[in-house]
């Protein structure tokens, strides 16, 4: 499974080569295992319905109760998980989930509702698996940007290309998503075996972002209660992120049909393509900070500002200064500065700044499981309680609550880890 040559010119490299290959393969990767996960919600599945219950919201719930309970599986599973396992889980992990469409496909409505259960179950593990080729390098930044920004431009992509499968090669709803899944598949293969050639972090990567290690139980409540303050406050925001995302990510076709273009398949990846690109120049340029510190503020600035985008775009549009395109992208753009820096490198450089050996699993887990508790808690209200509520006037309410409220969780995050690093830096003297 190992190339030899190829790991010592890894060895051997300049950083600027080591990062387009390593970033560029976890782009790659992590962009066809989401697509396994999401081109089902580019289908509306219209005339549908169990239970008095549209039948795409059933979908979307059984697949996000699997997802969530894979995130709490995860704070343990991924926290512990030694290197030499992640090319055979992931490889796991694929098959539950091509298994899982096989079964949406040819089992009987409304029966293969439950399928969906068990494709978001392995595919939780996804992320945490991926993360781990990355994390505690010198140039984590960008390596993180890279496979950060590929959830963004898969969303987009498998969307447009599950709506060209459908609408061009007139195949139905139900077997769509394991074509789709099928033919990011074998590229995926290749992706994780050059991720597999990565070496371990250098002496140098552990001087500058602390040894990374799997965490026992022990070790990690040892560094929660010991960062509880902060972590409590990073989670709550999290959890408005995600909430967030779930709902733009999942019913964006209803949403660009309330805004007049729902027959531009297109529109997925024009809107999420520039995004990407924006947020990974924002997160990669934080590679320049050498100070962990001042890294972990600039993070925390730097998602409030996504929070504030979120609000000041949304009263954009409703005024009338804005097009409903350039608001999709905004939203999208201060959603993404939020969501990724706590999915690649906020973590990372909260880890280095308290010189705490662990790593970035663990805390991204802690962050997702409740994360994806609020989505479904949103869920259910939305889908179960106010199925009166139009997509639309959901989305620009639920824009506000987030920006204002985020925005308040980072700041209060901020002066507290500021005040924590101050306290300990004075023991130390």
């Amino acid at each position: 499974m190992y190339n030899w040559r190829l790991q010592r010119w890894l060895l051997q490299c300049s950083p600027a080569a080591f990062s387009l290959y390593a970033a560029g393969a976890a782009f790659c990767a992590y962009t066809c295992i989401f697509a396994l996960r999401k081109p089902f919600t580019a289908a509306t599945f219209e005339g549908l319905s169990f239970a008095g219950i549209d039948y795409k919201i059933w979908l979307i719930t059984a697949q996000v109760l699997g997802y969530m309970l894979s995130k709490f599986i995860g704070i343990k599973l991924i926290a512990e998980m030694p290197p030499g396992r992640r090319a055979t889980s992931i490889a796991i992990m694929v098959a539950i989930a091509l298994m899982a469409w096989v079964g949406f496909a040819f089992v009987p409505l409304p029966y293969n509702i439950v399928c969906l259960f068990f494709n978001g179950l392995p595919l939780g593990m996804g992320w945490g698996l991926m993360i781990g080729y990355l994390e505690g390098r010198r140039v984590t930044e960008v390596l993180g940007a890279g496979l950060s920004v590929s959830f963004i431009f898969s969303s987009g992509i498998s969307k447009t290309i599950a709506l060209w499968t459908m609408n061009s090669l007139g195949i139905s709803p139900f077997v769509m998503p394991l074509v789709v899944a099928l033919g990011f598949s074998v590229p995926l293969a290749g992706f994780i075996w050059l991720l597999e050639q990565l070496p371990p972090p250098s002496a140098a990567d552990e001087a500058a972002r602390t040894r990374r290690q799997p965490m026992s139980g022990a070790a990690r409540w040892q560094f929660f209660s010991r960062l509880a303050g902060g972590l409590v406050g990073l989670i709550l925001a999290y959890i408005l992120l995600t909430i967030y995302r779930e709902f733009r990510d999942n019913y964006a076709a209803e949403i660009w049909q309330a805004l007049g273009y729902g027959s531009s398949p297109q529109m997925f990846t024009l809107t999420e393509t520039p995004i990407a690109f924006a947020v990974m120049i924002a997160v990669s340029l934080m590679m320049l900070v050498k100070n962990n510190l001042q890294a972990l503020l600039l993070n925390h600035a730097i998602v409030g500002g996504g929070f504030l985008l979120v609000g000041l775009a949304t009263v954009g549009f409703q005024a009338g200064w804005i097009s409903p395109v350039w608001w999709i992208i905004s939203v999208g753009l201060g959603l993404y500065l939020g969501y990724v820096p706590f999915n690649s490198v906020l973590f990372d450089r909260l880890i280095a700044t308290f010189r705490h050996v662990g790593n970035v699993g663990f805390l991204i887990y802690l962050a997702d499981s409740f994360g994806y508790v609020g989505s479904v808690a949103v869920l259910f209200y939305k889908n179960f309680g106010q199925q009166q509520a139009g997509w639309l006037s959901f989305f620009i309410a639920s824009s506000y609550f987030v920006s204002v409220i985020g925005l308040l969780l980072m700041l209060a995050s901020a002066v507290y880890f500021w005040q924590r690093h101050r306290k300990l830096a004075q023991r130390a003297i």
